[in-house]
């Protein structure tokens, strides 16, 4: 099912107190460790640089010229190192599960038997394709097109890649109701382009490959029309294609925002099976209206249905319930899976060991689960306190910086202040876990337990319809090493994973913190004041509440911010999409200057301990700096390019810190140097 609208800082819901909403009297300051730590990481700097010039490089560059990505990852850095990090801990805690034989119906018997039975390679080799053989029945029974909108609504709860998804989140101009939500879907490989651009070399080699790919999957079930099967199914998903919104358009919530009477959806998709699908899903009955995020695919894939004979679709479905399953099934099927999605892809050479790709299957089926003994075994309480603390003194620094703004009237200033009022941090874990009571899980069923978890996750979400909004509910577990803001609940999400080093380290000084997970946090509360988010009030509605000439301001600084990030060039002959990273880029740079100005207030009054001959405003840049830290392969990069909203990160750092005054005094930077912008060039947005 589609994820709700969230935005994260890298590339993924009763009535609860909120503890910030009231204005705080003054900022806090925390408390000085015995020993002051810098909390920079100095092995990785590289002094050759200079600062001015290259601030990325000055602080990490000697990493980037030592460090190699892994073989069997796609990419390396700050973050996958927590993110690999985490992994063993994860690993231990599942084997003392297992240790423990514990009752059926158990959490512990579920994520000991999920993992179990991936690791057990011999049943999964003898089973062979036996597990999907009703699956692929299903698909062969289909004698008509009247059929597939059952068949859909099926391949939507098991989350199958199907010609559209579902989702379930607050009703974007009534956040008291959860809605259901249709969008587009239904392409193997990451985005349109890599089916309509004919212009870029690298993509219709990627496009040629995955011809081959679907081929090879196909001959391995034995099928003798793999070849002709292939083609039908790429031209089919490049039909899909052509009528799929691209990731620019689908930013805009205003014109996703389509709600429309069930008894009217056969205006836009005429002899659709909209009983049919609804009864399926299981929601027949339960609603009057749903959502249609991008209302003329839906149109264009009724023409594409109508268009292409049975037996392509049929070839269609076959297909991604095999890719979907590919990881659980024997070796030929898991190993050529590997060779498109993890090397042609994403230019990865070797697939990760088994039990780390275990621990990830029993984490992403019973993630709070595995999240509620994390936290009890890797998260100190004193990291949640500190946290609160800087949480406390970023709303404080944007409530002070809201009120004087030049570029904002008052009456927006108004709505501005009310709206952070009502944000709703969430620091570390849910204070209510997810119950897996419904969930069956058996040993030795590794493609069945993935169904199992899949259809659980669809029936949560569906469950949600008609009942009250939680607000207690997390889109991410605590041991995902991110954060997130979500604007129809106007909330911050902090998971316990990514409150460690160099984002965050409790024994360290304040500057360190405040430019690394401080910048999160402002990334974070700034996202409610994006061009996305700014469009949503305080209670989560789709409303606009800026006057005519804030809009008009406001674009004047944005289009500065789409031409700046526009002009980067990881790859050369590609560039940095500055209308799809906006957002991102808006929060990076606003989310900055608002934890450089809490850091200001942490102090008091007072400058910041001079530590390794370092000011406290430096070791504030450098911590920013170093979080960013990483390196990708050249494929990767390519589909970050086409579909993250976030920018790489050298850029992420480097074109931040050239908008920020601070920076410009904090190391003497000039015209000359690499890193200036004439003041004029500067886009100062909080």
């Amino acid at each position: 099912m589609k994820a709700p609208v969230i935005s994260a800082i890298a590339l993924m819901f009763a009535g609860v107190t909120n503890a910030y909403a009231a204005e705080p009297a003054k900022a806090v300051t925390a408390s000085a460790p015995t020993v002051l730590l810098s909390g920079i990481d100095s092995k990785h700097n590289d002094v050759n640089v200079k600062a001015q010039d290259d601030f990325y490089r000055h602080v990490n560059g000697k990493w980037l010229k030592t460090s190699e990505i892994p073989a069997d990852k796609s990419s390396a850095g700050a973050f996958m190192d927590l993110r690999e990090a985490t992994i063993p801990r994860l690993h231990a805690i599942t084997e003392a599960l297992a240790k423990q034989h514990a009752k059926t119906g158990t959490d512990a018997q579920k994520i000991a038997d999920l993992y179990a039975s991936f690791m057990d390679t011999a049943k999964i080799e003898t089973l062979g394709l036996t597990p999907l053989e009703s699956d692929f029945a299903k698909v062969a029974a289909l004698s008509d097109k009247n059929q597939i909108p059952a068949f859909i609504a099926y391949l939507n709860l098991i989350s199958v890649a199907a010609p559209f998804d579902i989702g379930v989140h607050q009703d974007n101009k009534d956040s008291t109701k959860y809605v259901l939500d249709i969008g587009q879907s239904g392409l193997g490989m990451p985005d349109r382009d890599y089916y309509l651009n004919n212009d870029d070399a690298k993509l219709k080699d990627t496009r040629a490959k995955y011809l081959k790919h679907i081929e090879k999957m196909l001959s391995l079930t034995g099928d003798k029309d793999a070849a002709k099967n292939a083609a039908d199914i790429l031209a089919l998903e490049t039909e899909l294609a052509k009528v799929q919104w691209t990731k620019v358009e689908l930013r805009d919530p205003i014109k996703a925002y389509n709600k429309i009477e069930i008894n009217k959806l056969d205006t836009l998709t005429p002899g659709f099976g909209w009983t049919s699908y609804l009864s399926n899903l299981g929601v027949q009955g339960k609603l009057d209206t749903l959502m249609v995020s991008q209302p003329s695919y839906l149109t264009g894939f009724n023409k594409v249905l109508q268009e292409s004979s049975l037996d392509a679709w049929k070839a269609y479905f076959k297909w991604h319930l095999l890719s979907a399953t590919a990881s659980q099934l024997p070796k030929a099927f898991d190993e050529e899976n590997f060779a498109f999605y993890g090397t042609t892809l994403s230019g990865t050479p070797s697939q990760e060991v088994r039990w780390k790709r275990g621990v990830r299957l029993a984490d992403a089926g019973l993630g709070e689960s595995l999240g509620k003994l994390y936290v009890e075994k890797h998260f100190p309480a004193q990291s949640k306190v500190k946290m609160e603390k800087l949480v406390s003194n970023l709303l404080l620094a944007y409530k002070q910086s809201i009120d004087t703004l030049d570029w904002m009237s008052p009456e927006t200033k108004k709505e501005a202040q009310a709206k952070l009022a009502t944000f709703m941090p969430k620091i570390g874990y849910p204070n209510k876990w997810r119950d897996y009571s419904n969930l069956s899980i058996t040993r030795g069923d590794t493609v069945g337990n993935l169904r199992h978890t899949r259809l659980f996750a669809s029936k949560v979400e569906l469950n949600k319809l008609g009942k009250p909004i939680d607000r207690e509910e997390w889109g991410m577990t605590p041991q995902t090493v991110n954060a997130y803001y979500n604007p129809e609940m106007n909330e911050i999400v902090f998971p316990a994973a990514i409150l460690q080093a160099p984002f965050f380290d409790a024994k360290a000084d304040d500057a360190v913190n405040y430019g690394g997970i401080g910048a999160v946090i402002g990334h974070e509360i700034s996202h409610g004041f994006d061009d996305q988010g700014a469009q949503y009030d305080g209670l989560g509605n789709l409303r606009d509440w800026w006057s005519k000439e804030d809009h008009e301001k406001f674009a004047v600084k944005t289009a500065a911010l789409v031409k700046q990030y526009g002009a980067f060039s990881p790859i050369p002959g590609y560039f940095v999409n500055g209308e799809l990273t906006l957002g991102e880029n808006i929060a990076d740079n606003s989310g900055l200057a608002i934890a450089y100005k809490a850091y200001k207030l942490s102090l008091g009054g007072k400058p910041g301990p001079v530590i390794g001959g370092l000011t406290g405003d430096q070791r504030f840049f450098m911590g920013f700096a170093q979080v960013w830290r990483g390196k990708m392969r050249e494929a990767t990069m390519i589909v970050r390019l086409k579909t993250d909203p976030h920018s790489p990160g050298e850029i992420r750092a480097n074109g931040t810190l050239r908008n920020m005054p601070g920076f410009y005094e904090s190391y003497g930077v000039k015209e000359g140097d690499k890193m200036y912008l004439a003041p004029k060039d500067r886009v100062s947005i909080w």
